[in-house]
């Protein structure tokens, strides 16, 4: 369960400094737990994922200054921080292959399946952000600090596909608006298992939408699952078009590929909504999937106009068989 630890303090000192001498005593407190271990990479994580603030703002910088009469607070579940998951994550480093398109202001990768987009708490994981952000600094050696890689948006670990990374600060406010206001393209790709009896018999057509009101449906200290959840419930408005495009054969199953268009942006959304009509992902077993090599689900375009210019970026699904039949 998320708890908060407050701390009054008119010290000058770094944030990860003050946190590293008093919040382990407090935590150890309130846990009645001895043998909690915090180290200056946990401390570290906290800080990263947002979980600090100092007078009410919200600090994601290690070296930050307290300059005296702050009010210093943390929240996260320590049960869920100490925990030190070990995923299959993959090996990989951003490569110019990678790319699939760049320019002075945008960067747009391929990404691969089983890597998460940026750093977790619950380890010191290699992520794309970090991997984006060294590829750019080989590239120019001679930059003195780290170069610039802004996170516009995220894919879920197990989905592949492309992601957009802004190079300078100054396109940020224009593209998270963007994004905010769905004024854009998100298209996927998705392989579901063949119904018994087709999708006639579930009665889904070749083209079909699927609207709800979403939220998380379990609780915070379980793995994290969205589902249908009622307007007066905190359940946010979601849209998703769907269209079947062909039947396949994947891993040995009959299986149909169906091209997803987002109308809204809300997390696990065409998980949900694929479920929600009996056609789990393959591979997606939180939502009913079936167990398979991957999850197969594909970011596989990006389009939007920024500043003037149209940018309109796909990444074919390598992954699929390349033996299919027209539906």
């Amino acid at each position: 369960m998320e708890k908060e630890f407050t701390f009054k303090t008119e010290k000058k000192c770094r944030i990860d400094e003050f946190l590293r001498a008093e919040l382990p005593d407090a935590v150890k407190s309130a846990a009645e737990n001895t043998d909690l271990a915090f180290s200056n990479s946990k401390i570290r994580r906290l800080i990263l994922a947002g979980a600090v603030f100092v007078n009410g703002r919200e600090i994601t910088r290690p070296a930050f200054e307290l300059r005296g009469r702050s009010t210093v607070a943390v929240r996260f579940d320590a049960e869920k921080f100490f925990y030190e998951k070990q995923p299959d994550d993959i090996s990989f480093e951003v490569s110019a292959a990678d790319i699939l398109y760049e320019d002075e202001n945008l960067i747009f990768l391929n990404k691969p399946l089983r890597f998460p987009v940026e750093q977790t708490i619950t380890g010191n994981r290699n992520n794309l952000h970090d991997s984006l952000v060294d590829f750019l600094w080989r590239r120019t050696p001679s930059l003195r600090n780290p170069p610039y890689a802004g996170i516009m948006h995220r894919l879920d670990r197990e989905t592949s596909g492309v992601i957009l990374f802004t190079k300078n600060r100054a396109v940020n406010a224009a593209v998270s608006e963007i994004f905010q206001k769905h004024d854009l393209t998100k298209q996927y790709l998705a392989v579901v298992e063949e119904p018994r009896g087709g999708c006639a018999a579930k009665g889904q057509a070749s083209q079909f939408t699927v609207e709800m009101f979403m939220g998380r449906v379990t609780g915070k200290s379980q793995q994290g699952r969205w589902g249908e959840l009622g307007e007066a419930r905190g359940g946010q408005y979601s849209k998703t078009e769907f269209r079947v495009l062909k039947k396949i054969t994947v891993e040995g199953r009959p299986c149909r590929l169906i091209e997803c268009t987002l109308y809204t942006g809300r997390t696990h959304q065409i998980r949900v909504h694929l479920a929600s009509r009996g056609l789990p992902i393959l591979g997606d077993e939180l939502y009913g999937g079936a167990p398979a090599k991957r999850m197969y689900l594909h970011a596989a375009r990006l389009s939007f106009t920024l500043n003037g210019k149209k940018y309109d970026v796909s990444s074919p699904f390598d992954r699929l068989p390349r033996t299919s039949c027209s539906q």
